[in-house]
């Protein structure tokens, strides 16, 4: 936490993943909604990091400029809304395609053994 001078590990923690991480789960499951690529959801985070370090600056003081703590930031919303973004994907493709896919884990979806065969 050498990144943050000003603030304890509470505060840390509630902007960086309760606030940006919240952000980022919702944003990605949307994209997901709206049938986008992962890419979008990976890209959106950029300006959400940047959100999440002007929170920080204004909030407690910190150094706005301080790429190593945005570069953390941005990676732990990346991972939330690449992880949301895949959850929701699982459950569309077996939702929408019931008579063809079926759960293979919380992030994931396999093909039905009883599936129709190719003609």
């Amino acid at each position: 936490m050498a990144f943050y001078s000003n603030e304890s590990i509470f505060q840390v923690l509630f902007v960086t993943l309760v606030l940006g991480g919240g952000c980022a789960v919702l944003a990605g499951h949307a994209i997901a909604l709206t049938w986008r690529s992962i890419w979008i959801a990976a890209i959106s985070m950029v300006p959400l990091g940047m959100a999440v370090r002007f929170v920080h600056f204004a909030l407690f003081n910190e150094t706005l400029l301080q790429p190593q703590a945005y570069l953390a930031e941005t990676a732990i919303l990346i991972a939330a809304a690449c992880l949301s973004f895949q959850r929701t994907r699982a459950q569309q493709m077996v939702r929408q395609y019931y008579w063809l896919y079926e759960p293979s884990g919380p992030l994931g979806w396999r093909l039905r053994q009883d599936a129709p065969a190719k003609a």
